[in-house]
């Protein structure tokens, strides 16, 4: 059974109750006599109407659970498949051939005989060229006549922030600044 025939079955079960009340209704007011003949049959057309609104109002009944699709079934071809994960390449095998190249481990009694490779000493730097701030100097000024460009002054201002503060435009007369190569 699926899962519409299922809906439908329920709606046509709310549908056969509200007529066996209409019925139940309608024999007892055959029983009765003229004026609550008339009041029987109202209430039981009332009956029915609400019968109906809550039969379709109501919400579908929880039943056992839908069957799963099977892969041939035409619900089970309507609902695509979930991707799959890319496969991961595999590693090569080592190699085991005579002469193959081998990496000793950190652990291995290989790597242990093998001496280390000679560190480099660092080269000494050169020296940074300084300015000293005199009364009066911008950055901008300074730039143009130590770098050659007064556009640089952004560049002297991030070496030497630590030193002229979050102002770029104040800087103090004594300071020490380094200049960009």
């Amino acid at each position: 059974m699926g899962l519409f025939d299922f809906l439908k079955s329920d709606k046509k079960k709310a549908h056969e109750n509200a007529e066996k009340a209409q019925a139940q209704v309608q024999q007892q007011a055959d029983k009765g006599a003229g004026p609550s003949r008339s009041a029987a049959a109202d209430a039981a057309s009332a009956t029915r109407a609400a019968a109906e609104r809550m039969a379709a109002a109501a919400p579908p009944r929880r039943g056992p659970a839908p069957a799963t699709p099977t892969p041939g079934s035409a619900a089970h071809k309507a609902v695509p498949a979930p991707p799959r994960p890319a496969a991961m390449p595999k590693a090569a095998p080592p190699s085991t051939s005579p002469g193959a190249a081998y990496t000793p481990t950190p652990h291995s009694a290989a790597h242990k005989a093998v001496p280390a490779a000679p560190v480099a000493k660092p080269q000494p730097t050169a020296k940074n060229r300084t300015y000293t701030v005199k009364q009066g100097d911008t950055l901008a000024a300074i730039a143009g006549r130590e770098l050659g460009n007064e556009a640089r002054w952004r560049e002297l201002y991030a070496m030497n922030r630590g030193v002229i503060g979050a102002n770029p435009d104040l800087v103090p007369p004594g300071a020490v600044l380094t200049l960009p190569s």
